[in-house]
């Protein structure tokens, strides 16, 4: 597992539209971390595969700061945490409504930060599979397709709106990709994907948006797409970012969970949650 500026301060935060200088990926084998799956998932079985772990430590809070975090005990009733659960895809669908496609960078930092995507290669033009999970409007996507002829890609997103814009966008072609709505936590990928046929998986900025008890389901879904050797590319928000210092008292929802003001929701991973 690559764990490199992940869970330090990150320099590629989706809300100030910074691709810049990102930090590395982690890199997870379809074996993944028992942790993740957790105990009431399917068993993975290991492989000969090493784990490797590349960790620039958390950034160090001021004392104003680390003050300010401590002082903030309060937490979101219990009666409005299931009502955000429930108007999940609803907040996000809005979220898209009022951005369209202009509230991220298009990434094409993809293949440069993902050289994991060439190592997966047995030679050059080898084609690869991708899933996408959690495409958004495809910043993503349609970077890597544009630079990388030899893949195709399977990409789905919770929210509706956003799948349509992805099917709206001029690069758009089902020769080379399938994109579909899909609930990672409840819906079954195998519905639109072939067992055991993705070379790589994306988790960017993903798993951060599910609710902390809901996140194994998401990747027990995943595994099961997955070939064996397969790899899941993960990049998220690590603990203390200045994202999650901007948010104000009564915001929060649990031990680094947080809610934003228009209702979406963003989890801070450690190296040990992770």
């Amino acid at each position: 597992m690559l764990l490199n500026g992940l869970f330090g301060e990150s320099k590629m935060q989706p809300e100030e539209n910074s691709v810049n200088s990102a930090p590395r990926p982690v890199l997870l084998p379809r074996e993944m971390s028992e942790n993740l799956l957790t105990a009431n998932s399917v068993s993975p079985t290991y492989s000969d595969l090493l784990l490797q772990r590349r960790v620039s430590p958390a950034r160090t809070l001021t004392a104003e700061e680390a003050a300010r975090l401590e002082k903030d005990q309060t937490v979101v009733s219990h009666f409005k945490q299931v009502k955000l659960e429930k108007e999940a895809q609803k907040n996000w669908d809005l979220f898209f409504k009022r951005n369209s496609t202009n509230f991220f960078k298009d990434r094409h930092w993809t293949t440069r930060e993902f050289e994991e995507l060439g190592a997966c290669r047995e030679f050059e033009d080898q084609n690869l599979t991708i899933l996408e999970a959690g495409c958004g409007v495809g910043n993503c996507l349609f970077p890597l397709l544009e630079e990388d002829t030899n893949i195709f890609a399977y990409a789905c997103d919770f929210s509706p709106r956003a799948i349509e814009f992805v099917k709206q966008n001029p690069l758009y072609n089902t020769e080379r990709c399938k994109v579909f709505q899909c609930d990672l936590t409840k819906d079954d990928l195998l519905d639109n994907i072939p067992e055991h046929s993705v070379d790589v998986v994306t988790l960017i900025f993903v798993l951060s948006a599910i609710h902390p008890e809901k996140m194994h389901l998401a990747v027990k879904n995943i595994y099961k797409v997955l070939k064996p050797g397969g790899r899941v590319l993960f990049r998220d928000y690590g603990l203390y970012d200045h994202t999650m210092l901007r948010f104000k008292s009564g915001n929060k929802l649990g031990e680094n969970f947080y809610v934003r003001q228009d209702g979406t929701r963003s989890y801070f991973f450690t190296e040990g949650t992770c």
